[in-house]
């Protein structure tokens, strides 16, 4: 590179840098859009609207019927956001909580009225019109129902119900003109598959002259059509395309809209509010000011450690940074405790393909070569283990936006962000930045430091050490759990998330702000109730609300009391409900399947890349340790799993996976050129050594941002940041000590055919 150049590449770069921090700070234009203040944040951050629905009838409602369209409900909001949620409280009331949101009007006009969906048939048996078009105030046709919706249930001209479709989604095809078109493909229960059947049947049999087509059947929902699609094929195996639609929006709308008119209970809405963040501003202030301070410490680290390679990368990280705030305005995502960790995640493995890299060129000086071919040796001998690393944690993120629920697709959204910018800066920004460097002068093997040979260390010969540790552990864990659910009668200390609780709401003779709230009332609530409160404030009002696990008598009548005497509440301003989890059973087994087919596809990947299913396997094992040993962590030291619990975990898999593919790729470097004296033992050892430093750097600077982030947290942050802080030291030491003797004794056990 031309001194031109480098100076060229240094400016625009640092200029990218300047423009993106300074958007993030200030935005743009007079309202300063697109700043990090314009960041969608969810309900722990930031609020949002509040509505609760009750059910119409006046027989109760099943625990099995509310339990299904709260799962079904849930699957709707997300549309909004991948962090709202839903939960039942009493025993016939459904409450939806949505982030980022203020106007509860509008979102309750988008929602309509739940469960009120039918299928209607053009005609009735006598070929009357059941619905007909009409001319509206804008000149455009719509359809009006000619009778009662009683009176079409009792002729029979509402041959299928919300409730006999079992899914509907937005899809593009392609059509008969080979043109592209969107749609909306409906999937029938195995009751409603018969039952569309007959009414496709009769339909299609049915030839309207006047509107020259087939018979239609009309889609009614909330007392309006919002569909009239004439039927072109007897559908006989319960899925149809309900075509064209004039946008994916569109598509999308109608296919929410066909969704949530299949709920199992119609319901009304009782009432809506603004709350305010369960965690306030208190905790965006610390963990932004955590996240600065660790940022600043882990730059320090780099260029302490690496000199001009370490100001590179410190210059790329910094540049990730501002790209990360951009991209998650730009993405509109939703951005809560969660999403945190899936920046945190993707910020170590940023860390961590700059200290590959920056090994891998102080090797090659360190054998003589020049500082000019280090630089591009070092890249090019990196390049497997990172890309292999990120690949396999953008696959389970992939899977998990797919398949997971929402909660959980906000931390696959943002790790997914956080490793395709990684990768483009560490590869990319970072080779840039060096290669400036050295055009401009900086050309000195001082400037870049030398690899040390170090003694290779017996990591094989101390197997049984390790394994012990890791059994004694793990078998500690499960004895733990078994104590707790004989003693206390769960395992964990199972947050309102995961099984429910009580919410009672106190109305304040005076107005108190979130932190008044958290300093005043809280103590004394946490005092009684002998649990963690989760609070929110209702704007516009006194109104708070408390919620704590499952309240007896006593707890509440010492609760009333406490308000009463301490703070001057009337009696008739608190009032007290049950609530169920908003983690519901199915979003728990829809995570599982997630993360299953999530590391059956990494297996696949590693088998195709390494040809050695032995290293995928090993690899699987490993995660399962560290998940084991975190797990025995959460029950032994009764921290709270609440709705951060399930990004832990998923954090920590991806923290493991990416370390152990880097020893392995080693591994595999250092098998094609091993001499036939040398054995695999000697290899696996050799290659846990030479990459030990890089296991040590990468868990210490993701180490540093998460501890800052547990020193000057709240209570829910220290709960989400101490698991962490054990899964990232867990995960270390599984690649290191762990992987290679589990790849070793698979190799040994199953050996190749041509070792056979």
């Amino acid at each position: 590179m031309k001194k031109s150049r480098a100076v060229l590449v240094l400016v625009v770069l640092l200029a990218i840098l300047a423009g993106a921090t300074y958007i993030d700070v200030f935005g743009t234009g007079a309202s300063g859009a697109g700043s990090a203040s314009d960041i969608k944040l969810g309900l722990d951050l930031a609020g949002g609207v509040s509505i609760t629905y009750q059910v119409v009838g006046e027989e109760e409602p099943t625990s099995t019927d509310m339990r299904d369209t709260v799962y079904k409900l849930q699957r709707r909001v997300e549309n909004y956001s991948t962090e709202a949620i839903v939960y039942q409280e009493g025993t016939d009331r459904i409450n939806i909580e949505i982030p980022g949101v203020s106007d509860a009007n509008a979102i309750l006009q988008e929602l309509g009225r739940p469960g009120s969906l039918y299928f209607i048939a053009e005609t009735d048996s006598e070929g009357n019109l059941n619905f007909s078009p009409q001319m509206d105030a804008t000149g455009n046709y719509t359809y009006v129902l000619n009778k009662t919706i009683e009176e079409l249930e009792a002729e029979g001209s509402i041959p299928i119900t919300g409730t006999d479709v079992e899914n509907a989604e937005a899809v593009s095809y392609t059509n008969d003109y080979g043109n592209s078109e969107m749609g909306v493909r409906l999937t029938m229960t195995s009751e409603g598959k018969d039952k569309f059947a007959e009414a496709t049947k009769r339909a299609y049999n049915i030839y309207n002259s006047a509107m020259g087509r087939n018979e239609a059947l009309g889609i009614y929902y909330d007392g309006a059509f919002v569909s009239v699609a004439a039927v072109n094929a007897v559908m006989t195996d319960g899925i149809a395309v309900i075509s064209p639609m004039e946008s994916w929006e569109q598509a999308e709308n109608l296919a929410s809209i066909i969704n949530i008119g299949g709920l199992t209970l119609e319901l009304e809405e009782l009432h809506s509010k603004v709350v305010g963040a369960q965690l306030g501003v208190e905790a965006i202030d610390t963990s932004l000011l955590a996240g600065a301070i660790g940022f600043v410490l882990v730059i320090l680290f780099m260029i302490g450690v690496y000199h001009i390679m370490g100001l590179a990368s410190s210059i790329a990280l910094s540049l990730y940074v501002s790209l990360v705030i951009l991209l998650l305005n730009g993405f509109d995502m939703t951005l809560t405790l969660s999403g945190i960790a899936g920046i945190i995640l993707s910020i170590g493995m940023a860390v961590d393909a700059n200290v590959i890299i920056f090994a891998r060129i102080r090797e090659e000086i360190a054998s003589g070569t020049s500082v000019r071919t280090a630089l591009k040796l070092g890249y090019d001998k990196a390049l497997s283990a990172i890309i292999d690393g990120n690949i396999t944690t953008l696959i389970a993120a992939g899977v998990l936006l797919l398949l997971a629920p929402g909660s959980v697709k906000g931390f696959a959204q943002t790790l997914a962000l956080g490793i395709v910018l990684s990768m483009f800066t560490a590869l990319v920004v970072t080779r840039w930045l060096m290669n400036a460097f050295y055009a401009l002068g900086v050309q000195d093997a001082k400037w870049y430091g030398k690899g040390k040979s170090y003694k290779t260390i017996d990591f094989i010969g101390k197997r049984k050490v390790f394994f012990g540790i890791s059994i004694a552990v793990i078998v500690a864990g499960f004895i733990v759990m078994g104590v707790n659910q004989a003693t206390i009668g769960d395992p964990f200390n199972l947050s309102l998330e995961f099984k429910g609780g009580t919410a009672t709401t106190v109305t304040f003779p005076e107005n108190k702000t979130l932190e008044q709230v958290n300093s005043e009332v809280v103590p004394l609530v946490e005092d009684i109730t002998g649990s963690a409160v989760q609070i929110q404030t209702v704007q516009d009002s006194n109104e708070v609300i408390f919620k704590t696990n499952v309240l007896d008598v006593e707890q509440r009548e010492a609760l009333d009391e406490m308000f009463l005497t301490d703070f001057g509440v009337a009696q008739q301003m608190i009032t007290s409900e049950t609530i169920s989890s908003t983690i519901s059973k199915e979003m728990v087994s829809d995570t599982i399947l997630a993360v299953v087919i999530a590391i059956i596809c990494m297996l696949i990947y590693i088998r195709i890349r390494f040809s050695d299913i032995r290293f995928g396997v090993s690899s699987v094992a490993a995660l399962m340790h560290d998940v084991l040993v975190v797990l025995a962590f959460y029950a032994a030291a009764r921290i709270s799993v609440g709705n951060t619990f399930i990004a832990c975990l998923l954090t920590i898999v991806g923290y493991s996976i990416n370390a152990t593919i880097v020893i392995f790729d080693r591994v595999r470097e250092n098998m094609k050129k091993m001499s036939r004296k040398d054995s695999l033992t000697e290899v696996v050892n050799a290659s846990v050594t030479q990459t030990l430093s890089r296991s040590i750097f990468t868990s210490l600077t993701t180490f540093i941002m998460v501890a800052v982030l547990y020193v000057l947290g709240v209570t829910s942050i220290k709960d989400f940041a101490l698991p962490l802080m054990v899964g990232i030291v867990c995960g270390a030491y599984s690649s290191v000590c762990i992987t290679g003797a589990l790849w070793l004794g698979l190799r040994k056990k199953f050996p190749p055919k041509a070792e056979q």
